[in-house]
């Protein structure tokens, strides 16, 4: 990934409530999202503007990143929503529905019209999009390859169910091929891969297990839902000490061979070739970004 920090958890926080974003922002969580979507009543899009707007003037968020996740470009409230918290100085957007290109161009340019404007350096605002709808997942090419200042592509399975009649298991075969779809994207755009957030607050071990076929299958990190979400989600894709110590290991022997003119070897029983490092790289990668090397 061509960005240092770690989004392993990112959690949402309702937009109108400064209460629950102050206590947020005492969790040390990678990634705090100030919600004006579907967190949000109607009647309480404006109020929760301004909330996120003071939030970010006046609360101490430490090491958390500080994102807003405005309403869908399709709502035609979103502009207002850039328009009316930009000066605060998110860290970044995410965006709901991205269902084309389209859809993302007009609020990266947006975002970049306000940073000239404003004096921003151009591009510093990042944004994650968010795919949840059969739209989305089709156009994944022409979304993924938006470039700059897109950082990540988040899968959001729940209105993707309720986009493509489909009905939600815990087993998740009906967004499979959608869940799929969005990491293969991210990895091959140089982007973060977020998964879904689990919404059964109550099942741990089913957030788990989710959590770790996310992370087998390629995701960088997953959505959460409560502050109880977090640290079993960090957990997961924060690599272990034994885990780094066998990918420096492979890396070493690697490294060896490479300088006496071997490419495929034999280590600890198994042939090691260029997969098998990149794998290891990866491992390494996420030591480095959650800082455990």
């Amino acid at each position: 990934m061509s960005e240092e920090r770690v989004r392993r958890a990112l959690l949402f926080m309702p937009g109108d409530d400064l209460h629950k974003i102050s206590k947020g922002a005492e969790l040390g969580v990678d990634s705090i999202i100030m919600d004006l979507e579907d967190g949000v009543a109607l009647n309480r899009k404006i109020d929760a503007r301004q909330n996120v707007f003071q939030a970010l003037l006046t609360l101490n968020f430490g090491r958390t990143e500080r994102l807003i996740r405005i309403n869908a470009v399709q709502s035609g409230l979103a502009a207002d929503d850039i328009a009316e918290t930009i000066k605060a100085r998110p860290d970044g957007y995410v965006v709901p529905k991205v269902e084309t290109e389209d859809d993302l161009r007009f609020v990266i340019q947006s975002v970049m019209d306000f940073e000239q404007t404003l004096g921003y350096p151009i591009g510093g605002t990042k944004i994650l999009a968010i795919i949840e709808s059969a739209r989305g997942v089709i156009n994944l090419p022409e979304i993924a390859n938006e470039g700059s200042p897109l950082v990540a592509l988040i899968f959001g399975a729940e209105d993707l169910a309720g986009d493509i009649g489909a009905v939600r298991t815990r087993e998740g075969k009906e967004v499979a091929y959608a869940r799929s779809a969005v990491v293969l994207h991210a990895a091959a755009y140089d982007l973060e891969a977020i998964d879904t957030p689990f919404v059964n607050l109550t099942d741990l071990d089913g957030l788990k297990t989710e959590t770790l076929d996310a992370m087998r299958m390629g995701y960088t990190g997953k959505l959460a839902i409560h502050p109880n979400q977090i640290q079993p989600i960090v957990d997961i894709f924060t690599p272990a000490p034994e885990e780094i110590a066998a990918a420096q290991r492979l890396i070493a022997a690697y490294e060896a061979h490479q300088a006496s003119g071997t490419g495929v070897f034999a280590y600890e029983g198994r042939m090691v070739d260029a997969p098998m490092i990149r794998a290891a790289q990866r491992v390494l990668g996420r030591a480095k970004a959650s800082g455990k090397i």
